[in-house]
């Protein structure tokens, strides 16, 4: 006779849908749309064109490109290419028809002189930066005053410029202007949203990585696992596996800078203080063998 008080068909155990995997999907869905945007945002700062100066018919254009950025030697490196156009060319702007002088600022190391009929080449351009300093990485930011004139055959001649940035570590903002014939460019230079990013990531991985190793240091002692061969293991390849992975910042930031003091240099000393933590409780925790007395098989 069936028990009134059970039921006919047991309730079976509710399915539970499986947490890891939709944790999963949703950080690569999140990590290539930050992806996406990113390189859209370097894209278009990249192709920005920044312009300064007259568009007379009789000028002398210059291109100027930033084309790397030395935070740790405060240097800019700007890629000139200086075109006479109109009248004061020769061969379709390839040489000037005169003399031709392009007056620089103090920030460069001097004019640049190109000879008439002469072939004008291309010229590399070193420029001092000013402000910010390298050990406030990645939050760091630098200046940059370049002025350019020209003069042709002893006389002011109006110019152009035209400045764009090559160097994907840095986005570049400028103020661009002309006083009395010169084109001026303020340019304020910061780490690109790419590197800013990747540098806050490394931040966060190094603290979670120390975090790991200091909750499984905790168990360990806590438990009195004893000499854990593996888990020590672990925890001395995270100890030197974070230097490699420090020197992959972008820039090569040199030790000493914001990312050491908050991530780098704490992350370190809590593994190298967890592993020997371990390492000693374990000696302790592990039973110790009494030599057989003397007769004993």
């Amino acid at each position: 006779m069936p028990n009134p008080h059970r039921p006919a068909h047991p309730a079976r155990p509710a399915r539970r849908v499986p947490l890891l995997p939709g944790l999963l999907l949703i950080a690569i869905v999140a990590a290539v749309t930050v992806g996406a945007w990113l390189q859209f945002g370097e894209r278009q700062a990249l192709d920005t064109v920044y312009t300064a100066g007259r568009a007379d018919r009789d000028r002398i254009d210059i291109n100027a490109t930033i084309q790397r950025v030395d935070a740790a030697g405060r240097e800019m490196t700007l890629r000139v290419l200086v075109t006479p156009r109109g009248a004061l060319a020769e061969a379709g702007g390839v040489s000037p028809a005169e003399d031709l002088t392009v007056q620089t600022s103090t920030a460069t190391r001097g004019d640049l002189t190109f000879k008439a009929h002469q072939r004008i080449s291309t010229l590399d351009v070193p420029v001092a930066l000013t402000g910010g300093s390298i050990t406030d990485y990645p939050f760091d930011t630098y200046g940059a005053d370049v002025e350019f004139g020209a003069v042709l055959g002893g006389e002011k001649v109006p110019v152009r410029v035209t400045l764009s940035n090559n160097d994907v570590l840095f986005s570049a903002a400028v103020d661009a202007s002309t006083t009395q014939g010169i084109a001026v460019l303020d340019i304020e230079l910061a780490r690109s949203n790419s590197v800013f990013l990747f540098a806050i990531f490394m931040m966060l991985a190094m603290w979670a990585l120390a975090v790991s190793v200091l909750i499984g240091g905790w168990y360990l002692v806590t438990r009195r696992k004893g000499l854990t061969w593996p888990a020590l293991g672990w925890m001395a390849a995270t100890l030197f596996a974070l230097a490699a992975f420090r020197n992959t910042a972008p820039g090569a930031p040199p030790i000493g800078c914001l990312l050491d003091y908050i991530a780098f240099l704490w992350a370190e000393t809590v593994i190298a203080f967890c592993l020997i933590t371990v390492v000693i409780a374990g000696i302790r925790a592990e039973p110790r063998t009494t030599p057989p007395a003397d007769g004993a098989p």
